[in-house]
């Protein structure tokens, strides 16, 4: 399959394709191949209802399903095309290896599925704010007046955008702004955007990737073949480091973001204002406005320092893209973040409690402890390898309370021992979904008027919850019964 041309989908036809994973983007990729003429074979590791009502649906295409086994290598298979989550030391893929069978990513799939006039990338990972800088950026295309969507691992799949572009009315785009995330860029070599930016880089997914050395790799594959810049937060010098290994068109940029005043070749921060001092004519002498802090805000009207960044991060997509500054501030004006990423769910007894369900590792926590400056802290859950020193190090003068959940809030009890022995701490013995209530109820009872409680658990929910989604709207639900309860 190595010689495939894109714009030849006959070159699929009579195939033995093997698509590891259903989920998401699996159903989407053995959808499209089947489409295509390829005898598509489905391997899933679990068998349960959800499972068999997709196979059911692509066994109507022509597809083969085999549920409930995920390691054998199906007879005959010429390609391979994964769902992110696979790693790569699964028993398929050292099968395929010993076989000489080439693995692709879904995203891999989508890149070589594009027509010759497809929109260009312009792409977002990093190991926090890949959602919120991605749909931020998208809003910033529409109010420029350009055709665009919010695709990838925002949970639209890529392959049915490209496969839709152009052949239907309304289905063609200008750019299409792309969340992507480590897993699919370690499928993805071909991949070559527009432009790109990795957003930070902390310890996240180690037990996937196998080292940070690995995972930071996977992540730098962003930047490899960029024409017209690479995009770095200033503050994180691994970020930059990737930009200088990256292999890109000859032309393309180097363009940092900081949130204090920005050089030459920079987006940043000055009294208050976003301004470029990047794309403009020239940058030694000139900055352009794009933005007030203000227009950046969340619901809660604070925006938090990560969130700016974000913000700087979707602008210097945007304007390499060539939008024009005003378009900057209406798209960052009329941006609303999704559900459980700093969201203020209410205030009671003059107690704001704020839902940051979605920071699921240490990084992300932080970013959001920094947010607020006294803060009853609800935290825990599957800490997924993490320590938790320097987040509790980092924070401790902000805590006036911890509400520990969750199967490894023993880890972060330690932390708290070490780094904050003055801070009380209520430790709930108990992972049932109920658990949350309570947790609740205690960081109430301990928080002052004018204090945060913050669900910032630094962990990942499945230890309690389906997922950070149901976490949140866990915590809401509580929140919710205390205020019904006049407290």
């Amino acid at each position: 399959m190595t010689g495939y041309d894109p714009r030849d989908p006959q070159d699929f036809a009579g195939r033995h394709i093997t698509v590891a994973g259903l989920g998401v983007s699996g159903v989407p990729a053995a959808r499209a191949l089947a489409g295509l003429g390829a005898r598509v074979t489905v391997v899933n590791s679990s068998d349960g209802e959800r499972e068999r009502a997709q196979a059911a649906e692509l066994a109507e295409l022509g597809a083969t399903v085999r549920l409930g086994d995920g390691d054998t290598l199906p007879e005959g298979t010429e390609l391979i095309v994964t769902t992110p989550g696979w790693k790569p030391s699964s028993p398929l893929f050292l099968a395929a290896e010993k076989a000489g069978v080439p693995v692709w990513g879904d995203v891999e799939l989508a890149w070589r599925l594009r027509g010759p006039d497809a929109a260009p990338w312009l792409a977002v990972t990093g190991t926090n704010g890949k959602t919120t800088t991605v749909r931020m950026l998208a809003s910033i295309l529409t109010a420029a007046g350009l055709r665009t969507a919010a695709v990838g691992n925002i949970g639209v799949p890529l392959v049915d955008v490209v496969l839709g572009e152009g052949r239907a009315e309304g289905a063609s785009y200008d750019a299409l702004a792309v969340e992507l995330s480590s897993y699919q860029l370690h499928w993805a070599p071909s991949v070559r955007a527009h432009s790109a930016t990795v957003l930070n880089l902390a310890p996240d997914h180690l037990d996937w990737h196998g080292s940070m050395e690995a995972y930071a790799a996977d992540k730098g594959r962003i930047y490899e073949g960029n024409t017209v810049a690479c995009v770095y937060n200033a503050a994180d010098p691994a970020t930059e480091e990737l930009v200088r290994q990256a292999d890109v068109e000859e032309g393309c940029r180097a363009i940092g973001f900081t949130l204090g005043t920005p050089g030459p070749s920079q987006l940043g921060v000055v009294d208050g204002i976003l301004v470029d001092r990047a794309f403009v004519e020239n940058r030694q002498k000139q900055a352009q406005e794009l933005a007030e802090i203000a227009d950046i805000a969340p619901a809660s009207g604070k925006a938090a320092p990560h969130n700016i960044a974000n913000a700087l991060a979707a602008a210097a997509l945007a304007r390499a893209f060539g939008v024009p500054a005003a378009a900057v501030r209406e798209g960052l004006r009329t941006f609303h973040p999704d559900a459980h990423r700093i969201q203020h769910i209410a205030d009671v007894a003059q107690v704001a409690y704020v839902d940051d369900s979605k920071a699921t590792n240490t990084h992300a926590a932080e970013a959001s402890l920094a947010a607020y400056e006294h803060i009853v802290w609800i935290a825990g859950g599957l800490a997924k390898g993490a320590t938790f020193d320097e987040l509790v190090r980092t924070a401790a003068g902000r805590l006036r309370a911890v509400v520990l959940i969750g199967a490894d809030r023993a880890l972060i009890r330690e932390a708290l021992g070490r780094h904050a022995p003055d801070v009380p701490v209520v430790d709930l013995d108990r992972t049932d979904t109920g658990a949350m209530s309570e947790a609740v109820r205690e960081a109430a009872r301990l928080a002052e008027p004018g204090d945060t409680v913050l669900l910032a658990p630094a962990c990942a929910s499945m230890d309690m919850f389906v997922n950070y989604n149901k976490r949140g709207e866990a915590f809401a639900d509580a929140v919710g019964e205390l205020a019904a309860a006049g407290h």
